[in-house]
């Protein structure tokens, strides 16, 4: 991550902990109190992406999903258990079909 990243990542996450609305100006304001030099792009980047979002509630629900999302891929795996058990077994079989020894030379030949 280059420095204009991090600066801008930081100076998002000081305005939402403070409960102040990110903005690419107030990404600034902070930026150049930090005194670094970002490119206005950044912050204007930053600022569009964060646009309505909760970033404290981005940040507790990193790496999970929806609860929508979760509970039909929950129901498949629970229905479809005995497709998922054969699984394994396919895979073993596509790997050996792959070896080098299946088709006659190996590493060394």
């Amino acid at each position: 991550m280059s420095t204009a990243e991090l600066a801008s990542s930081y100076a998002a996450l000081i305005l939402a902990d403070e409960g102040i609305e990110i903005t690419a100006d107030k990404l600034n304001t902070l930026i150049s109190a930090a005194k670094l030099e970002v490119e206005p792009i950044w912050t204007q980047l930053f600022a569009k992406a964060l646009e309505g979002k909760d970033v404290k509630e981005l940040l507790l629900n990193v790496g999970s999903g929806s609860g929508a999302a979760a509970a039909p891929a929950a129901g498949g795996a629970a229905a479809g258990g005995a497709a998922a058990e054969d699984a394994p077994a396919e895979e073993k079989a596509e790997e050996k079909e792959e070896s080098d020894d299946d088709m006659g030379f190996g590493l060394f030949d």
